[in-house]
């Protein structure tokens, strides 16, 4: 089974944004994936953003890629997750995009398969 991280904005989102992210964990588990969801890493009372970048790193570590919800490039912690994700050599993908899992491979849209097509042909 694959496992996923999910990353992406919390800090000064209302809720800390957990309801997107436990949303985005939903959905993703009703397709076979196992999610690793930094809203369900219990840090204690009060952390620091330090406190919470160890634990989520940790996490992240045991993963097989990372996927981006909406808003992670505004995110000082998602853009490390997402660093660390691309130099560890990890599948890197938009959330939003993924629609599928076959085997341990994500699937997804074909709006996603057409940007990509798209970047590649401009580069």
């Amino acid at each position: 089974m694959i496992r996923v991280y999910l990353a992406g904005p919390m800090s000064g989102y209302p809720e800390l944004n957990f309801p997107a992210f436990h949303a985005e964990a939903a959905r993703l588990r009703a397709m076979g994936f196992e999610i690793a969801n930094p809203a369900e890493i219990d840090v204690g009372p009060d952390p620091t953003w330090l406190e919470c970048m160890r634990a989520c790193i940790k996490l992240l570590s045991d993963c097989d890629g990372i996927a981006l919800l909406p808003g992670w490039e505004q995110s000082e912690g998602a853009n490390v997750e997402h660093t660390l994700a691309r130099g560890l050599r990890l599948r890197v993908m938009q959330a939003r995009h993924i629609v599928g899992l076959a085997g341990d491979m994500p699937v997804i849209s074909q709006e996603a398969v057409v940007k990509l097509l798209d970047e590649a042909e401009a580069a």
